[in-house]
């Protein structure tokens, strides 16, 4: 069997000991002589499982039981317009702070409801290379919630800092950074988050909301039943049949995340594989150019440019040929990336690191 380092960016890599436990259990899960796919999600099996995964993201992310957890389908892009659906009625307004294309996205899908502020960091060219500062933005009071990208998988920008929002209830689309490091629960409203990077295969959402901010949402009876975050509350994400294999998947890999220290030891591994590779970027003599802002840069998605496309090219065609997949720029973006999720520990990220002075020397 050969395994390759696996950089893409979404979906991306899961733990070697989350594929092998679900390929030992795929014909005969739990010992019901099925497949988790096979298993009917009404069934008592299933159900406990369902309930330990909600436990499981609780303990890992700090969360009391004033949280409710759901378990959706649509990826972080169905939520960009479930916010808002939920939220933005009878003349209410909500604040944007966009750092990239998914925030631009989001916003562009809550106009589509109600008012909405907005503050952004794009350049005159449509990139983003840098989070907002402080100084930036001020979330008007009157603000049902103020809405955040934690981190920026196209651009590979990252919040350091998580801003204050004078009371207004903050939302955060956690997609691409979610359980990769510690973060304040007390601070958010909702947080949401599609599994395919951090948390599992794709086909599996998870939205997180506190208490009192649900009980703000829309009446269900208003909404499309699917739409209505009461809906999936109410049924314990069971309304219809959920993505089982992907719940099952991210119960693999929360398990996976609390026995190997939880999201603190996380945190110095991700902290640790970004010192190594912006270490080769910076050390590089300007070869490797990072257009991120360094008190931005994003210790999940690291991207870089060579002197031209022609060379970008060339440095992804001899990666793949040493192992490492997955390193080419997004289209609309170009140069070159990694993904550097939870899946991917410290000696991989040392692997192309080395691999990155051995082209630079080459090539250079």
């Amino acid at each position: 069997m050969k395994r390759v380092i696996n950089f893409n960016a979404g979906p991306a890599a899961i733990p070697l000991d989350v594929l092998k436990q679900a390929q030992e259990e795929m014909l005969d899960w739990n010992g019901t002589g099925m497949s988790v796919m096979e298993v009917s999600h009404r069934s008592k099996e299933y159900e406990a499982m369902h309930n330990e995964t909600e436990a499981l993201f609780r303990k890992l992310a700090g969360m009391g039981p004033e949280w409710k957890i759901l378990f959706m389908t649509g990826g972080a892009s169905s939520q960009f317009f479930m916010v808002p659906m939920n939220y933005l009625f009878d003349g209410c307004k909500a604040s944007y702070l966009v750092t990239g294309i998914w925030g631009k996205k989001a916003l562009k899908e809550a106009k589509r409801f109600g008012a909405c502020d907005s503050f952004s960091t794009e350049n005159a060219d449509g990139t983003f290379t840098r989070i907002l500062r402080p100084d930036e933005f001020k979330i008007d009071p009157a603000s049902t919630y103020a809405h955040m990208t934690s981190n920026n998988t196209l651009f590979g920008s990252q919040w350091k800092y998580w801003p204050e929002t004078g009371g207004v209830p903050l939302v955060c689309d956690m997609s691409s950074d979610i359980f990769s490091r510690r973060f304040p629960a007390e601070k958010f409203s909702l947080i949401y988050a599609g599994a395919q990077k951090n948390l599992g295969p794709s086909g599996l959402t998870i939205v997180a909301v506190k208490d009192d901010f649900f009980a703000r949402c829309q009446e269900q009876a208003k909404l499309p039943t699917m739409l209505s975050y009461r809906t999936h509350e109410e049924e314990n994400s069971l309304y219809n049949t959920p993505p089982c294999f992907s719940i099952y998947m991210l119960n693999l890999t929360l398990k996976w995340l609390d026995r190997n220290g939880g999201l603190e030891a996380m945190e110095k591994v991700n902290d640790e594989k970004g010192r190594i590779i912006y270490g080769a970027i910076d050390a590089s003599g300007g070869y490797y150019r990072g257009p991120v802002e360094k008190d931005s840069r994003s210790n999940m998605n690291v991207v870089f440019r060579l002197v031209d496309e022609a060379a970008e090219e060339l440095f992804v065609k001899e990666a793949k040929a040493a192992g490492i997949i997955g390193v080419k720029g997004h289209r609309s973006t170009g140069g070159i990336r990694f993904s550097m999720y939870n899946a991917n520990l410290v000696d991989n990220v040392k692997i192309a690191a080395a691999f990155m002075e051995d082209f630079r020397k080459k090539h250079g």
